[in-house]
């Protein structure tokens, strides 16, 4: 495998990153149909952990199996797969080298009570993905969480042996808590904000969600006003939160969210790449629905991000 130079590029803002690490992010932008575009679409399965499995999988039952996912994955060339440790275990002697894993370190519940504040507990350990060949770990911080200093010293430890083990570290960062309404979990200054997090904490690959226009914080809408920071299009939104990437240093996914029409699955990733996002990491909108559908819906997401739909 060669990377091209668009590839090349993108490594070479990894400055001072171990040799092991860039070796993994190039496994996966080199990997599948978007493979040397930099533009990525990763799978990811953690929602049995999150909402629970009827919630998950029935509305399509194959999706009951870990391998359904493994395979979805492959026969629709994507970058990478994200899962819990048991659903990656369940799959991972079947597949060995056939995608670049991710494996999904913490987790939350749907069980707890709504007191019980905004937090994930730590399931699997580094030595965990080395052991089943993965590329990369994956950690959930809750930025606006009364926890958010706890996750934050967690993912750093992590990330560190991590990295000092070639692995790769890819950040979900959702903004959600005690210091945030409902809106502002979306706003834009919240999510540019949690961009920036991601990237300062170490992230090499940063996953949040499309941003919406409304701004949460009184201080920052006083700086977006006065400096005229365009907001106004999905688009210029996701360029901003790439301007929080380090001037898009660091790779950034967008979430697909709940199931929705396929036009607006669409729409996202056109706004995604037109922002100059990295790409989708789009897992209820693909796999809840029956696989014929959701081979269709991420071939035609990848000719979006190839420029040509």
């Amino acid at each position: 495998m060669r990377a091209t130079r668009t590839v090349q590029r993108i490594l070479a803002n990894y400055e001072g990153e171990t040799p092991g690490v860039k070796a993994n992010l190039c496994r996966m932008l080199m990997e599948g149909r978007l493979g040397g575009s930099g533009k990525m679409i990763i799978l990811p399965v953690d929602q049995g952990f999150e909402h629970g499995p009827a919630r998950s999988f029935a509305p399509n039952p194959a999706g009951y199996d870990p391998h359904y996912h493994y395979q979805l994955a492959i026969d629709a060339g994507l970058n990478a797969f994200a899962a819990p440790l048991g659903m990656l275990e369940a799959g991972a002697d079947s597949y060995a080298g056939q995608i670049p894993t991710i494996l999904k370190m913490n987790s939350a519940n749907s069980l707890m009570s709504a007191t019980a504040g905004k937090d994930q507990a730590i399931t699997a350990s580094v030595d965990d993905a080395l052991r089943l060949g993965c590329a990369a770990i994956g950690f959930t911080v809750y930025p606006g969480s009364d926890a958010a200093l706890g996750q934050f010293e967690e993912v750093s430890a992590l990330r560190e042996e991590a990295a000092a083990k070639g692995v790769a570290t890819v950040i979900w960062s959702y903004p959600r808590g005690e210091a945030l309404t409902k809106d502002g979990e979306t706003a834009i200054d919240v999510t540019a904000y949690a961009v920036q997090i991601a990237a300062l904490l170490g992230a090499h690959v940063i996953k949040v969600k499309l941003p919406a226009a409304n701004i949460e914080q009184g201080e920052a809408k006083k700086v977006y006003d006065k400096h005229g920071v365009e907001i106004a299009s999905p688009a210029a939104r996701v360029r901003h939160c790439m301007q929080a990437a380090f001037a898009g240093r660091r790779l950034v996914v967008f979430s697909g969210g709940a199931a929705k029409g396929e036009d607006s699955v669409y729409d996202d990733a056109r706004a995604i790449r037109d922002g100059g996002g990295n790409g989708s990491i789009i897992g209820r909108n693909s796999f809840q629905r029956q696989r014929e559908d959701a081979l269709k819906l991420l071939g035609t997401l990848v000719e979006i991000y190839r420029g040509k739909a």
